[in-house]
């Protein structure tokens, strides 16, 4: 079926030792009949992910980038523990196969989980999945389900208490992306000064705290490929944690282009929330506040929060862009759009706050200046 997420060639460089791994999955009591058939996700920026399709087994493995220093960032077993041990409470999961610390077998830890088949959401959907606008919201609000769900979760008690440090959550983010923002600034990009003094002095106590994703979009999810709405699967887990649920939601709506954005915002698109059916940005917090029944004080400060984070991480990419440690052409303009995503904090902090509304013209026409360029 075509609209099937698939696997490509695996890029130069990136070769699998596959014969060690084989060796080593049959210590772990799996069996292989076949020869591996081994392709390359394209999707993710961070951890490399193959599929070993074998006659009795098709299977993912995720490792980290070659060259990795910083194991936190890239940490495989805690991905895989997390999985592990929320599968019980969110059905949702690839299943776990195996853990490999053992460096001698290809040079780094990696894991191997079931696949799951089926559809990944990208920026647009299948040409040939002919969903009507109906099933496009029911679509869209099973996907919120699955979140709201998964902030439901009992982990106390569980193994999934060692995921993070509990109450606080709030105060740590907004204070831990501001100093990583300072380390990635570069000439050509706001200091988001006003803003980041914004959010520190607007930080609340956290709603509460549970298992939350920390990158949940639309191609971290899989749907059903007989009946599309549904989700069968939740993916990458890298930097899933407890925290405050709010965070989560903010956090996700950053990614949420919706149709009356503006050109540029659009072309940052990577999910199909522009669609006819898809809740606006405003529809999913009044759809998730309903069913959890959380009442925050202010929510924009979990929104404006949202795009400071992605603001850093688009640029701390462009640092890495900036100072020639990558060539990526992909990476050329990220620094355009921290203008825009400044922009887009300061007006919702504008609904109620004079001097980000002083703000917003000259940064606008600045924006405009370097488009013309």
């Amino acid at each position: 079926m075509a609209v099937i997420d698939v696997a490509d060639q695996v890029r130069k460089g990136e070769e699998l030792d596959v014969a060690a791994i084989e060796m080593w999955l049959k210590t772990q009591d799996v069996s292989l009949q076949g020869q591996a058939q081994v392709t390359q996700y394209s999707g993710g920026a961070s951890n490399w992910t193959y599929r070993l399709q074998y006659d009795n087994a098709d299977l993912i493995l995720r490792r980290p980038p070659k060259g990795t220093k910083a194991k936190s960032a890239h940490d495989m077993a805690r991905e895989y523990n997390v999985q592990k041990h929320l599968a019980p409470f969110y059905p949702v999961l690839p299943e776990m196969v195996a853990l490999c610390q053992d460096q001698s077998v290809i040079g780094c830890d990696f894991y191997v989980m079931k696949r799951i088949e089926g559809i990944i959401p990208r920026a647009n959907l299948p040409k040939e999945l002919q969903l009507d606008e109906q099933q496009v919201q029911q679509l869209c609000l099973n996907v919120l389900d699955k979140l709201i769900e998964l902030h439901q979760v009992p982990y106390q008690g569980t193994e999934l208490e060692k995921l993070g440090k509990g109450d606080g959550y709030c105060r740590r983010q907004v204070e831990g992306w501001d100093a990583r923002y300072s380390k990635a600034l570069t000439p050509n990009v706001p200091d988001f000064a006003f803003v980041r003094q914004w959010l520190q002095a607007h930080i609340p106590a956290d709603a509460k705290t549970c298992v939350i994703h920390n990158d949940w979009r639309f191609d971290n999810v899989i749907l059903n490929p007989h009946q599309p709405t549904e989700v069968i699967g939740v993916l990458d887990w890298e930097m899933a944690t407890l925290g405050d649920p709010l965070m989560d939601l903010g956090s996700a709506l950053a990614y949420w282009i919706q149709d009356d954005d503006d050109a540029l915002m659009k072309s940052t698109r990577r999910q199909p929330t522009n669609l006819k059916g898809m809740l606006t940005r405003q529809q999913v917090v009044d759809y998730y506040l309903e069913k959890t029944g959380l009442q925050p004080e202010n929510w924009a400060f979990y929104e404006v929060f949202g795009l400071f984070r992605l603001a850093v991480i688009a640029q701390q990419i462009y640092y890495r862009y900036y100072h020639q440690q990558t060539d990526n052409p992909a990476f050329k303009d990220f620094w355009i759009m921290i203008h825009a995503l400044h922009i887009r904090a300061l007006k919702l902090i504008a609904q109620d706050n004079t001097e980000a509304q002083q703000l917003i013209p000259e940064c606008a026409a600045n924006l405009q200046d370097i488009l013309k360029r």
